[in-house]
């Protein structure tokens, strides 16, 4: 009996023994995968893709926005060849949204990042015909201090949409919104000193060369009309186009190219960009500057061609000389803790020759607007050439226009949650000697077929009072309410100003197709020819928006 109960007993013992080892050889339950991890590395929202070291964050905005007074345009503003008559769009909505997309990893020579921003973009003027649009403004690569691909120009300093919703209306350098394509590198030389050189995409306006062989098709650079100005007439708005100045197509395809350029010759060297900077707690300063190639197609052209049409480029005419155009600048930030949190001031001058989209980057465009009798008008030009003879042996050179002008804002908070800002800008542009006369004759022709017979040359002689010279300036003020962090609701109201050239001493311009007279530079087409009696007179515009803007990310 003893011996059966050892037994017994024995065999439990080591039947426990048994299954004790095999629990321990059951599997243990997983911990939880952590799927998304959040990569602390380059700020709030980035986490890092599953299985990778590449940190990833994922944002966008969308913005609805109403503007009335803007001329039709939420971009280009007032002074893009808008005459003030009945059938004027006086009020504009536009549709905004994007979605970006910022990957970074750290390398040996440092971070490696790609930046894309993608998204859409529509507007109406209330005759139902908006669209989407595609529109991307950022596409970059950036490693151990090199920037390359779709971002902003360095020469950049103010910023426009940080003042103001429409900084399109005034002229800035600031590329932020569409974007400017570059190649740059950027050196960190310490205590908030940074300095970068970069090969930057051309800037570029119009060159207009002034032909006076109207038999020929001249005038290369700028749009005829058929009505006020004829073939001498520079619409507001529009330049003629690369394509036609290559015999493809005609005025009436400008529309589809707008705001296109004159007579350029093809692009054989980018802008070189440079800037010196330092930022600090109390704010930053900038000096920068860009040169430039300016040059031209030819002074004549191979074949004739319909009045208004532009003929294909002779390249046996011969053709000035190229030449280096150059922006210089400075800017300057500075905050103002003490008299609110968040408050600051900023500002940047700017002065070129031969490199006007430096100050305008837009509207890069012939200024003008017509209201009633009267119309303001502005010819926006990198340079100005011509000859007697559409050849080398009576052409000029080429004439580089000169502009300056200053961008300044100050933001203040009111509240933590209400901020208005404050801001002004001015810009001048200057004709010399052999430009302005130019441009006279080719305004102040004899009949409405043309200039006359030493249009573009030396010895041109500008029409009693005739002046090419003008000016603008505007002044606003915007008021946000910073809902949350993430979104705002914000009013603006602006006031613009177009200080005309004067085509003679009278400032009288022609009212008629095929009247003798003064030819109008910034009048264009038989609508504006209807509704104007024939006076040049400075032009000034109200406008105001009202804009709502939600960021998936703060």
């Amino acid at each position: 009996m003893k011996m059966v109960k050892s037994l017994l007993l024995g065999s439990a013992a080591g039947l426990v023994a048994v299954t004790a080892g095999q629990a321990a050889d059951l599997p243990v339950k997983a911990k939880p995968v952590e799927y998304v991890k959040v990569c602390g590395l380059y700020g709030a929202g980035f986490y890092y893709m599953p299985g990778t070291d590449l940190c990833i964050k994922i944002g966008g905005w969308v913005r609805a926005e109403a503007v009335y007074g803007g001329g039709g345009s939420v971009t280009w503003g007032p002074f893009n060849g808008v005459s003030n008559v009945r059938s004027t769009n006086n009020t504009t909505v536009r549709n905004r949204g994007y979605i970006t997309a910022d990957a970074r990893e750290q390398t040996a020579y440092g971070t490696a990042r790609g930046y894309i921003a993608v998204g859409v973009n529509t507007s109406d003027t209330g005759i139902n015909t908006a669209a989407n649009t595609f529109s991307s403004n950022r596409a970059f690569v950036q490693w151990a201090g090199f920037t390359g691909g779709l971002t902003q120009s360095f020469y950049d300093f103010y910023s426009g949409p940080a003042a103001t919703y429409r900084a399109g209306y005034l002229p800035m350098s600031d590329t932020g919104d569409p974007g400017w394509a570059v190649f740059g590198y950027t050196a960190q030389l310490g205590n908030g000193v940074t300095a970068t050189i970069s090969a930057e995409q051309r800037r570029m306006t119009q060159i207009i060369n002034v032909d006076p062989s109207q038999a020929l098709g001249g005038f290369y650079g700028l749009t005829a009309s058929t009505a006020i100005g004829s073939i001498g007439g520079v619409a507001p708005g529009a330049y003629q186009t690369g394509s036609n100045l290559a015999g493809v197509g005609s005025n009436s395809t400008d529309a589809a190219v707008f705001p296109g350029v004159g007579a350029y010759a093809g692009f054989n060297s980018p802008d070189i960009v440079g800037n010196l900077r330092l930022d600090q707690t109390w704010g930053g300063v900038q000096a920068m500057g860009a040169l430039h190639e300016v040059n031209a197609v030819s002074y004549g052209i191979a074949a004739a061609a319909p009045i208004g049409t532009p003929g294909t480029p002779s390249m046996t005419s011969g053709h000035p000389g190229d030449q280096w155009g150059y922006a210089v600048g400075a800017g300057l930030r500075l905050n103002f803790p003490m008299v609110a949190q968040g408050d600051y001031f900023q500002s940047q001058v700017n002065y070129t020759q031969g490199a006007l989209r430096y100050l305008f980057f837009t509207p890069n465009s012939n200024w003008g607007a017509a209201n009633n009798s009267h119309e303001a008008y502005g010819v926006l030009s990198d340079a100005v050439y011509g000859s007697t003879a559409g050849t080398a042996a009576t052409g000029t050179q080429l004439n580089l226009t000169t502009a300056w002008g200053v961008n300044a804002s100050f933001e203040h908070y009111w509240t933590p949650q209400w901020h208005e800002s404050f801001y002004g800008e001015y810009s001048a542009v200057s004709y010399n000697t052999q430009a302005n006369n130019s441009l006279c004759a080719l305004e102040n022709s004899t009949t409405n077929g043309g200039p006359g017979a030493v249009a573009g040359a030396t010895g041109t002689i500008a029409t009693l009072g005739c002046n090419n010279n003008w000016s603008t300036f505007g002044l606003g003020t915007r008021l946000q309410w910073d809902v949350t962090k993430t979104f705002y609701l914000g009013v603006e109201a602006m006031y613009e100003q177009l200080d005309t050239a004067k085509p003679n001493s009278t400032g009288a311009l022609s009212s008629s197709s095929g009247a003798t007279g003064v030819q109008g530079v910034g009048i264009t087409g038989s609508t504006v020819a209807s509704n104007i009696a024939g006076t040049a007179a400075n032009e000034h515009d109200w406008n105001f928006t009202f804009r709502a803007h939600k960021d998936f990310l703060p």
